[in-house]
């Protein structure tokens, strides 16, 4: 989950890695370090920020021409200056930035120090990069041909470059199993762990495949697996602006991503689906329709936010196109010992792209002959390249490191989908099919309509910021919302909260409730609104303080809660597109409120690229 950034041509190479740290400060900030080549190897790192790196830089004399640079998110170690990348080999002629984990480095560990390889670190990273300097010197053998040797020893995952003092115009990168992109300039080479460091100076890139060696020689990208088998190198062009990754006057990234939302569901439509003559088309989804069509059961597998997604597409799929549904953790699906068949479709959502979990429970359900079907949002991301089919969801760069835009786009897609299996499928009829289509096509102005909710809901805010537990309450589609809201907050203000069914509420978290308890209800009109009324009376008879989302001109609901949001009417199938924003509105300032730093949350990064 750490950022790794390289560069080697005719700039200095300092500035474009720090810029590109910045940009990628979201994976990864605990600790940020770089090594130059200026007459000799140089690392200079630094417990913190990318800033605290800068900081301490600017006594230094940083000029040259190529470098690496990180920024970390422990793993292997507590974050300090020691552990912070890049690591010296022990002779200190090598030098390395990594992402992933090593599953077998200490018993590397043990034999490199047998071997006389001192250790500074408690890093897993510094053990790959002695390997590679042992491997070297034992061989005597090539830098590249070392770090394709060592590939074949370690286990885990990775992504990786090594720069080496003997070889001062040479950069050496590998993955398996975490993301890494190269960028090509004129007379000018990027690696990054995503194109957002890259973007600024050019758009054509090549992703490495897992097992895959890069080495940029004297202006020349030499690609080889790790059997060191030639490859050609597939040149893609990158379609993100720069703009996309900028904050564009806004305070956060979190609350520009929660006001582009309008946008992104658009664009995750856009050519998907028109109104005039009831059209629905995904180029993922046709070319595996009769399989949908003709499928056992649909299983999703998802982690936080995507996952919550998942439990949407659960009532849809099931609702719209009357194929059961089994919603995991990727996380947990992986250890067990699932049960699948080739008649089964598993959808994969992730939006980096990039989840480690995720990433291994469609190897394990493509293993047993399932068909693999990919819901992200990153072009040429490792889920993307993994699958059987998918479909991206076109919400452009989330930066935030709490999801927002990337949840919409992804209810959005799957909701598309389950439409038009439901079509195929003949459960879906005309009619409603056309209602659907009509109020989808509503609802990027119903979202932009529910953001104006912003100020009512800061002054909400600024009531409960000092609370110290949140319930989230919901029923049906409204259900995962809860969860999600739940999460927002936790992620974000640190304040602990939990998403509820509203008729568990009874079966426990009642006991829970007192005059101090802020009780998030999602109360939209629906089928079950009857009930959730009952639901708001039972906590207000316990004291507690109820903030209640609801469709616009109700007024049963608003006369018991303390606080009453009200929402444009939609669908039942696509209220979660409308519910949800004032929750992340509502995690959003009281996060602010309490001094966080929303961007950055604590012991979080963006892509969970480990186990």
């Amino acid at each position: 989950m750490c950022g790794i950034v390289a560069y080697v041509g005719h700039r200095e190479a300092c500035p474009v890695i720090i810029k590109g740290l910045k940009r990628l400060e979201y994976r990864g900030y605990d600790s940020a370090g770089i090594a130059l080549m200026n007459g000799s190897l140089n690392v200079y790192k630094k417990k913190g920020k990318v800033a605290d790196l800068e900081a301490a830089l600017a006594d230094v004399d940083t000029h040259g021409n190529i470098g690496i640079g990180h920024t970390r998110w422990a793993t292997h170690g507590e974050p300090n200056d020691v552990n912070a990348h890049p690591h010296y080999s022990t002779s200190r002629n090598i030098a390395i930035i990594h992402n992933g984990i090593i599953e077998n480095y200490a018993s590397l560990k043990q034999l490199l120090i047998q071997k006389g390889h001192t250790f500074q670190s408690e890093t897993d990273s510094e053990v790959f990069i002695n390997l590679i300097e042992d491997i070297r010197v034992n061989n005597n053998c090539s830098l590249p041909e070392a770090v394709r040797l060592a590939m074949h020893e370690v286990v885990g995952a990775y992504a990786i470059v090594v720069l080496s003092k003997d070889t001062p115009n040479q950069l050496i990168a590998a993955r398996k199993g975490s993301p890494l992109v190269v960028g090509i300039g004129k007379g000018e080479f990027f690696l990054a762990s995503d194109a957002t460091p890259i973007i600024e100076y050019t758009n054509e890139v090549v992703y490495l495949n897992d097992y895959e060696l890069a080495v940029i020689h004297d202006g020349q990208l030499d690609i080889r697996t790790k059997e060191d088998v030639k490859k050609t190198p597939y040149v893609q062009t990158l379609e993100m602006a720069l703009e996309s990754i900028e904050k564009g006057g806004y305070e956060h990234f979190m609350l520009k991503e929660i006001f582009e939302q309008p946008k992104s569901i658009l664009d995750s439509m856009r050519g998907r689906m028109i109104a005039e003559n009831d059209h629905l088309m995904m180029a993922g989804v046709r070319e595996f329709e009769n399989k949908f069509q003709n499928a056992d059961r649909i299983i999703i597998v998802a982690c936080g936010t995507s996952w919550h997604a998942g439990l949407v597409a659960e009532y849809l799929f099931e609702d719209l196109a009357r194929i059961p549904v089994e919603v995991e953790y990727a996380s947990e699906f992986r250890y067990r010992n699932p049960i699948i068949t080739e008649k089964d479709i598993v959808i994969a959502i992730s939006q980096s792209g990039e989840t480690a979990d995720t990433l291994a429970a469609l190897e394990l359900a493509k293993s047993k002959g399932a068909t693999i079907f990919g819901v992200c949002n990153v072009v040429g991301s490792s889920i993307a390249r993994a699958t059987d089919a998918g479909a991206y969801t076109h919400a452009g760069p989330e930066i935030g490191v709490a999801s927002t835009k990337a949840f919409t786009a992804q209810v959005t897609v799957l909701t598309l989908i389950a439409m038009i299996i439901g079509k195929k499928r003949g459960t879906l009829e005309t009619t409603k099919l056309r209602q659907l289509i009509a109020e989808m096509e509503s609802i990027p102005s119903k979202v932009e309509k529910a953001l104006q909710l912003n100020e009512q809901i800061i002054g909400i805010s600024e009531v409960y910021k000092d609370a110290t537990n949140f319930l989230y309450l919901g029923r049906g589609y409204n259900f995962p919302v809860a969860l999600e809201g739940a999460l927002k907050l936790k992620e974000i203000s640190y304040i602990h909260a939990e998403g509820y069914p509203a008729a568990e509420m009874k079966h426990g978290p009642i006991a829970l409730i007192d005059e101090q308890m802020p009780v998030v209800v999602i109360a939209t009109k629906d089928s079950s609104y009857e009930k959730i009324v009952s639901n708001v009376q039972e906590v207000r008879a316990r004291k507690g303080k109820v903030i209640a989302v609801v469709t616009e001109g109700d007024t049963t609901i608003p006369a018991m809660a303390d606080h009453v949001i009200e929402i444009p009417e939609t669908s039942e199938h696509l209220v979660p597109l409308l519910s949800v924003i004032p929750l992340q509105l509502l995690s959003y300032h009281i996060a602010v409120m309490r001094g966080c730093n929303v961007d950055q949350p604590r012991n979080l990064a963006k892509s969970v690229t480990v186990e």
